[in-house]
């Protein structure tokens, strides 16, 4: 539609888009669109959003009345009353309330990462060069999600993917599979291009495969990271995420890495925090963001084994 308006504006031809509250992870159309128009100064839209101020005190009835009133504007007809309770129900998210409700722009309420927080590690100074040190973490499908093998600098965490298939959900193709010489193939460019000093993957379907390049590769290099294993796996995502956090780590913006880290949604058990997908058939994957805690955490191992060798320059005095 934006494309066949484009080619007939001069004749009249108009564009409405309307929507609530875009959410910042998504990449969604309302988000590019609030961008051309108020950061980049595209010509020829206007753009006019009416918002609630930001972090209404959800549980104050009064401050969310007012917030209401001022999100809807003119709009009369609108049920007052019917909002603020359902701003106030504790079946609404916070999320939810702040962006269909108070038209917002919110991050998931549960969502893993924050993109400004993401997007604070990003590194395009120190690129990752043939040689470097490092872990990686794998996490293979074969048909349903997505497979994928992400690195981690030892020196810095600099986080960046070696190889990444998804499934394109193709009505002409619903046969799908990973190609699993593609895999192969990969993994062994790594270990060719890198120097890898550990390598975690998870089993699931790949076993076998991950037992041949244990046998090639080393039994101290390679080993299986089972990820169905709440309290070990609650570890290693918390120390990601806290990672993040302070910027102690980084990566090298791959928007496939980015993507998947932001669908990423928390899960709480008894044991800690998961990440998992937004829901169960939901197309948003995560594989990626799994294989970078793999890798991230197998540069920790590696560290803690003693297999980080710091460059020294050598000084000569005269």
């Amino acid at each position: 539609m934006d494309r066949n308006v484009q080619k007939t504006a001069g004749a009249g031809s108009r564009l409405i888009e309307t929507t609530n509250a875009f959410n910042p992870n998504e990449a969604s159309i309302a988000q590019r669109t609030f961008e051309a128009a108020m950061e980049l100064g595209a010509a020829g839209i206007l753009y006019d959003c009416r918002e609630a101020v930001q972090d209404v005190d959800l549980k104050d009835e009064a401050a969310v009345r007012a917030a209401v009133v001022d999100a809807y504007g003119d709009s009369h007809w609108v049920d007052v009353d019917g909002i603020v309770a359902a701003v106030m129900d504790p079946r609404t998210s916070p999320a939810v309330a702040y962006r269909f409700y108070l038209n917002n722009i919110q991050e998931n309420a549960d969502g893993w990462l924050l993109k400004a927080e993401w997007d604070a590690c990003l590194d395009e100074e120190d690129p990752i060069l043939p040689g470097d040190q490092i872990a990686i973490g794998f996490d293979g499908s074969i048909r349903g999600d997505a497979t994928a093998i992400c690195g981690a600098r030892l020196r810095d965490g600099k986080l960046f993917v070696l190889h990444l298939q998804e499934n394109p959900r193709d009505p002409k193709r619903p046969d799908w599979e990973v190609d699993v010489l593609a895999v192969e193939a990969a993994v062994k460019k790594a270990f060719e291009t890198y120097k890898v000093e550990w390598f975690y993957g998870d089993p699931p379907h790949w076993q076998e495969a991950l037992g041949r390049w244990s046998v090639e590769y080393g039994d101290d290099y390679v080993f299986e990271y089972w990820t169905n294993k709440p309290m070990r796996m609650c570890q290693a995502t918390e120390r990601f995420h806290s990672a993040v956090v302070v910027g102690d780590l980084k990566h090298d913006g791959d928007a496939d890495l980015t993507r998947h880290c932001l669908n990423a949604v928390t899960r709480e058990v008894p044991q800690g925090t998961l990440i998992t997908k937004d829901s169960p058939r939901s197309r948003k994957k995560i594989d990626a963001a799994v294989a970078a805690i793999l890798a991230f955490e197998g540069r920790a191992d590696a560290i803690a084994d003693g297999r980080l060798r710091l460059q020294r320059r050598r000084v000569v005095g005269f």
